[in-house]
């Protein structure tokens, strides 16, 4: 038997497996989270009952300040 030859025989699969194994995984550094403006509002999508939203849209204009009013009522704030 020759022995230039490696025992067991490494197939190119075999050798990417290895290299990507042995990277130690990069770990994304935590977001940061900007201070809140204040008074700043979110866009945010929100499933309610279509006569919910009929009765608020009744008023015209300013419909979403209703609503966003209605909830700051109901939460306390």
């Amino acid at each position: 038997m020759s022995n230039d030859r490696p025992r067991r025989p490494v197939s190119a699969r075999d050798k990417a497996e290895a290299l990507f194994s042995a990277a130690a995984p990069k770990v994304a550094p935590p977001a940061v989270k900007r201070p809140a403006v204040p008074g700043a509002r979110e866009l945010v999508s929100l499933r309610i009952d279509s006569d919910v939203l009929e009765h608020f849209q009744e008023g015209g204009p300013g419909w979403q300040d209703r609503i966003n009013d209605a909830l700051r009522r109901a939460s306390g704030l």
